[in-house]
């Protein structure tokens, strides 16, 4: 049966805006870091391929990060000078290098693969944490471990963005 084009309309409107206020699930944050981690693959393979790096990685920004929709609290691994990201443009310039003097281009490293391991997940009612470690597997075959924290709320499709992104490396006692 068709719809009329207001119908469908409003059936759109109405499954987006379930969509949105569908509970986080712990199976959601888990396929949001899962496809997190791919997106920094694609961005590592892309500038290994001589690709477009840099708009793979304002795509990967676009597709989980809520800016232009919510304040972003981000506090990438290593940056020291500028510890804070709470721009679309700043966290462009950690993932590739650019307009951030010490930024290196983490996601160009590049990496193989992100394995996730969640030392707990929190759900509130429209919110959700993780934090745990995450590794981030090198060309050469090593790991390198990061712990992390990220948090999430679903936007107007239903999609997990992070809204905190706090990562550093483990302490190291001298």
């Amino acid at each position: 049966m068709a719809f009329p084009a207001c119908a469908q309309t409003q059936a759109t409107s109405s499954s987006a805006s379930t969509a949105s206020s569908a509970p986080i699930t712990k199976a959601d944050v888990a396929e949001a870091q899962q496809a997190w981690g791919e997106g920094i693959v694609t961005i590592g393979e892309a500038f290994s391929e001589g690709e477009d790096y840099a708009e793979a990685a304002q795509e990967h920004i676009e597709r989980f990060y809520a800016y232009g929709s919510h304040p972003i609290l981000f506090k990438p691994t290593l940056a020291a000078d500028e510890q804070f990201r709470g721009d679309f443009d700043g966290a462009l310039s950690y993932f590739v290098g650019g307009s951030i003097a010490e930024d290196n281009g983490f996601a160009i490293a590049p990496y193989t693969d992100v394995r996730w391991e969640n030392e707990g997940t929190f759900i509130d009612s429209d919110s959700a944490m993780a934090m745990g470690n995450y590794f981030f597997t090198r060309t050469t075959g090593e790991e390198v471990k990061v712990e992390y924290s990220f948090g999430y709320v679903r936007d107007n499709e239903g999609e997990l963005k992070i809204v905190l992104h706090h990562s550093s490396l483990p302490y190291a006692p001298e």
